[in-house]
C-alpha cells in the first residue's frame, strides 16, 4: 500500500518538475493556475476553456493541482464554517454525514 502512494507521490513530484522545466512541447504553464482555471471553467461548464486548461500541462500535473485546489477550498470552507474537513467534503459531494 505504502509502496503505491510513494510511487503516486513519486509520479506527482516528476510531473511538477517537468512543469517548472518545460520541453519543447510545452509552454510552461503552471499547473495550479491550469488547475484552477479547469476547475472554474468545469464550474461554469465551458467546454472550450475545459479544453484550453486541460492542454496546459500533463494530466498527472493537472490531476495533482485539481487535488490540491480542492484540498485548500475544503480546509478553507471549514474554516469558515467551523466545521471538520470531513463534514464539508461529505457536504458539498450530497452524502450523509458520518
Amino acid at each position: 500500500m505504502f509502496d503505491r502512494v510513494r510511487k503516486a507521490w513519486s509520479g506527482f513530484r516528476e510531473a511538477a518538475r517537468a512543469e517548472r522545466e518545460p520541453g519543447p512541447d510545452r509552454r510552461g504553464h503552471n499547473l495550479f493556475e491550469a488547475a484552477a482555471a479547469y476547475v472554474s471553467a468545469c464550474a461554469e461548464d465551458d467546454q472550450d476553456r475545459i479544453d484550453e486548461a486541460a492542454g496546459r500541462v500533463s494530466p498527472e500535473a493537472l490531476s495533482f493541482g485539481v487535488n490540491e485546489l480542492a484540498c485548500r477550498a475544503v480546509i478553507a470552507l471549514a474554516r469558515e464554517r467551523d466545521q471538520s474537513p470531513r463534514t464539508v467534503a461529505r457536504e458539498l459531494l450530497g452524502l450523509p454525514t458520518a
